[in-house]
């Protein structure tokens, strides 16, 4: 049985679905101009990138953002089959969807378009409406696979990686790493005072707030994920101990200096505490790292909040 709120979320799902497909890019790949022309025309409403190549095509998803490919089964370089093939090999686009555009309907012809990871096919000549279809339904199921990965791996309210995910993208990079490696165990100082006076609604405000701060300041490669509470964490390496201190600096800086916009046009203001451990030999995994940068996180709050505290080996 499906619970009304679940029905209801599913609903939303669909819907935002549906109105994110405005602007998708499509790549037509066929060597008929008039296939090339009817194609456009139909799909209008997309971002229609043409070719007429299969070298070409391999050359526009590397450079573009694809969301979904019409592949005619016969261009010249190389068949359709050859190149949904490559293109599956590649993690960059191997999650793109293929419709196949083909004139051949036999079974078995229809059997291989899926063996080889197709999502859809449209025979010739297009059929406006039907190709409209297929090609609407196969961007929302991207859509909501992509959604659904996000609720899967990230945190509802802040966004940023859940718990679960961020021991399963910390693990290898724990095991790949030396002493360059860092975690930090991050606390917003005070927060159930915030919740206490202006309410639990204010205080995620703040979670999201701090959360975004957090993440634009650091390196690019670092994982960052909330633990729970006003607990979050994140890892990233650093060439330096004074990259890594510079790093922890100036997310403390940042986020002292952040003005909370609420709705009723005030502003609140919080600080966080830092705790920091670095990847030395008698840390054999990522959850003995993990309980040191928390031991240096507790000092850091004894010590008056809106600090970090780092032991040195």
């Amino acid at each position: 049985m499906v619970f009304p709120e679940k029905r209801a979320a599913i609903r939303h799902l669909a819907k935002k679905c549906m109105d994110d497909n405005k602007n998708k890019t499509i790549l037509v790949i066929d060597d008929t101009e008039r296939n090339l022309d009817m194609a456009r025309s139909i799909l209008q409403d997309y971002d229609v990138i043409p070719c007429t190549s299969g070298a070409d095509a391999l050359k526009v998803v590397r450079d573009e953002q694809i969301h979904l490919i019409l592949l005619n089964t016969h261009i010249p370089d190389m068949d359709g089959y050859t190149l949904c093939r490559k293109l599956k090999q590649y993690p960059n686009t191997q999650e793109i969807p293929i419709i196949f555009i083909t004139a051949e309907t036999d079974e078995k012809s229809i059997e291989k378009v899926y063996d080889l990871g197709g999502a859809d096919y449209v025979t010739q000549p297009f059929k406006a409406k039907e190709l409209l279809a297929r090609v609407r339904v196969q961007l929302q199921v991207q859509e909501m696979i992509r959604e659904l990965d996000m609720m899967a791996t990230r945190d509802v309210l802040t966004r940023v990686l859940n718990r679960k995910r961020f021991f399963e993208l910390g693990e290898p990079l724990f095991n790949a790493s030396g002493s360059e490696l860092y975690v930090l165990m991050i606390d917003i100082d005070y927060l159930k005072k915030i919740n206490d006076q202006y309410g639990h609604d204010v205080g995620d405000i703040v979670l999201k707030t701090v959360a975004n701060v957090i993440k634009d300041v650091l390196p690019p490669d670092a994982i960052f994920g909330r633990m729970g509470g006003e607990d979050f964490s994140v890892m990233y390496t650093a060439q330096t101990h004074e990259l890594s201190m510079d790093i922890v600096s100036d997310i403390l800086k940042t986020v002292a200096e952040t003005q909370i916009l609420l709705k009723d046009g005030s502003a609140v203001s919080c600080t966080i505490s830092i705790g920091i451990g670095r990847k030395y030999p008698e840390f054999n995994s990522l959850g003995s790292l993990l309980q040191e940068a928390d031991i240096t996180l507790c000092q850091a709050k004894e010590s008056g909040r809106n600090t970090s505290i780092f032991r040195d080996r």
